[in-house]
């Protein structure tokens, strides 16, 4: 069963810091390729984090400068983040550890997120071990599904040179 999603207020900067210094505990991501600015629940089935697409975010300018839209490709990367933080943050996967994506199956873009949307990210754990993560996620703007994905990922960590040992 899952923890109840406890909302967090991320319009004032000092609650947004504060939970983004918690997520960069669990990431090694950074800006401005971090996306994922809190974890609601993270338990054995599920992850469910949140992000706020603002209009400072750097693909805008080219993505496109007249009708800004948040890639695809940024949407399926914000759901392995939110992914891989929760399994860093239960302790299934070590704090160093990186995740590189292997695969990334039965893509969806059903609707579009623009500058000011919260995405709701929710992912589910298939297939989880020390050397490689099996998920699928959905994101979410209110009700409204904007993607949906299944990858895999590599997991290596940060005192690896090279390629993640897969």
């Amino acid at each position: 069963m899952s923890d109840p999603i406890k909302p967090v207020d991320l319009s004032f900067p000092a609650v947004r810091a504060a939970e983004r210094a918690e997520i960069e505990k669990l990431l090694p991501h950074r800006d401005p390729f971090l996306f994922v600015d809190t974890i609601d629940v993270s338990n054995e089935e599920e992850i469910v984090a949140r992000h706020v697409f603002t209009e400072e975010e750097f693909f805008f300018r080219g993505h496109f400068p007249e009708y800004p839209v948040v890639p695809g490709v940024i949407l399926c990367e914000t759901m392995a983040q939110t992914g891989g933080a929760g399994l860093v943050k239960r302790g299934v996967l070590a704090d160093d550890s990186l995740f590189f994506f292997a695969s990334l199956d039965k893509v969806k873009f059903r609707s579009q997120v623009r500058p000011g949307d919260e995405v709701r990210i929710v992912v589910k754990n298939l297939r989880v071990s020390a050397r490689m993560i099996k998920q699928s996620g959905v994101c979410y703007v209110g009700d409204r599904v904007a993607t949906e994905a299944e990858w895999m990922c590599l997991v290596g960590n940060s005192s690896q040179t090279g390629q993640a040992q897969a």
